[in-house]
């Protein structure tokens, strides 16, 4: 009987979204300041944890953050810990062999940060030979980092802070960042007025979308729907102007 429950159990864990529509797991890597962070009394908040509440409104479903490193994120989703993956995942085609995206919600550039005077320049070859260049781990920014600069130590870290951390004790020459990322955790930090940026931000990828399992197209289009909704209602530029100065919406 207890291999027949669990069984049942696991079909039932393994069931689509449409039979437990009710409520939808949302998985979220924390910190990632300014889209995804806890306030002093421990709630999660941020520009995509505001914005994804108004989607979830707009669907009138219920939202549940899951709280998931970044690592493991897509497998999560895959073996159905969550439904959907609403955490700053830019567009690429390796991910989206894996996952189902929805429309791009947003495309925010990206951007060097190292101390000031070190005259890093990560457009040279020959200067960056053994630099030891930050990244989270598994980003876009990480590949970029990889690709382009394969005579440097790029050094991969499971969240921004851990990578800042590092920076600001000397054991890493640069970082690459999510711009509004690093602006606010490098040169918004307590050691925030040594550091600068390193030429200007530039664009990667298609933006960012919501990523869900692909067999769950129904979800897919709910998103949409709801993310267009909350896209053309004001409802986005309201949360959008709590947390950044210039327009990220795409």
């Amino acid at each position: 009987m207890k291999k027949i429950l669990l069984t049942l159990s696991a079909l039932l864990a393994m069931a689509s979204y449409s039979h437990a529509e009710e409520t939808i797991r949302i998985a979220v890597d924390v910190p990632y300041e300014p889209f995804e962070y806890k306030a002093p009394d421990g709630s999660l908040t941020g520009f995509e944890i505001e914005l994804g509440n108004a989607v979830c409104a707009e669907m009138k479903v219920k939202c549940e953050w899951v709280i998931q490193a970044w690592d493991g994120i897509i497998p999560g989703l895959l073996a159905y810990k969550y439904d959907a993956i609403l955490s700053s995942m830019s567009i690429t085609p390796e991910r989206a062999q894996k996952v189902a995206f929805t429309n791009a919600y947003y495309n925010t550039p990206t951007g060097w940060f190292a101390k000031k005077g070190s005259h890093f320049d990560p457009n040279d070859k020959v200067a960056v030979k053994g630099k030891k260049i930050g990244a989270q781990r598994g980003t876009t920014q990480d590949e970029f980092a990889t690709d382009n600069l394969k005579d440097a130590d790029v050094v991969r870290y499971g969240t921004a802070d851990e990578l800042v951390i590092d920076l600001y004790n000397g054991r890493l020459d640069a970082v690459i960042l999510d711009y509004p990322v690093g602006e606010t955790t490098v040169l918004g930090g307590d050691k925030g007025s040594e550091y600068e940026l390193i030429g200007k931000p530039f664009q990667l990828g298609e933006g960012v979308a919501v990523a869900l399992r692909p067999s769950d197209k129904e979800l897919v289009e709910k998103f949409n729907k709801a993310l267009d909704v909350v896209k053309n209602n004001g409802v986005y530029d309201e949360i959008r102007k709590k947390y950044f100065s210039y327009d990220i919406k795409i």
